[in-house]
């Protein structure tokens, strides 16, 4: 199951990061950037309530939409978001029990790293994909120059992924993008403008599928 799950991400190409205050609107968002296209999120912890709001999304949208666990920092966290639902868990750092508890239940773990050793020794740990945060520290030339001794590393980007340079990610060797605010306009949930959602999914899915087929 892991390794079917990491195909399904990496060829839906674009994971939405959903980080908001208000987890009553969080429904609505996941069906408004899905109404575009974006059918793979990542709900950090750092959302209140978050392993309801993971419940909430397997029962509303079940395998339409392929549901993640986000901002997880130890093992627990990362059991308990399994329980809830998640399909795959994602950390902003490399914690090897992370990975342990993920691969016992047959979940894929994609850790976070920043340097070549940090990246190779998830990698070596099992890492199914790894995770460049903050990306847009070190921007897209960094990617190509990584993966020119490593190739077999899977690299998805978070931070500095915009709807319009997601594809040049890819293009630069990514496998898959995270992308946050630049999907989830804050002044839109606010307004509860989910058609700004649906738009801008739509514009992130299409620099995606230009980048695949370039």
């Amino acid at each position: 199951m892991r390794h079917e799950i990491v195909s399904e991400l990496i060829a839906r190409g674009a994971v939405a990061v959903i980080r908001i205050a208000d987890s009553g609107q969080l429904l609505r968002v996941v069906e408004a950037i899905y109404k575009g296209g974006v059918t793979a999120i990542e709900i950090t912890m750092s959302v209140p309530h978050a392993l309801k709001m993971i419940e909430a999304v397997v029962q509303r949208m079940g395998e339409e939409v392929l549901v993640g666990a986000g901002s997880v920092l130890d093992a627990e966290t990362a059991r308990l978001a399994i329980d809830a639902g998640a399909r795959y868990v994602v950390s902003p750092v490399f914690k090897a029990e992370i990975l342990q508890m993920a691969h016992r239940y047959d979940v894929p773990a994609l850790p976070g790293a920043f340097t070549p050793t940090e990246i190779l020794t998830a990698h070596e740990a099992g890492a199914d994909i790894v995770k460049v945060f903050p990306a847009d520290v070190v921007g897209q030339a960094f990617f190509k120059a990584i993966r020119a001794p490593m190739p077999q590393l899977r690299l998805m980007p978070t931070g500095g992924v915009t709807l319009l340079n997601a594809g040049d990610w890819l293009r630069a060797g990514a496998c898959a993008v995270g992308v946050g605010s630049a999907l989830l306009d804050r002044q839109a949930i606010a307004a509860r403008n989910w058609q700004k959602l649906t738009e801008n999914a739509r514009i992130l899915v299409e620099s995606v599928r230009r980048a695949r087929e370039s």
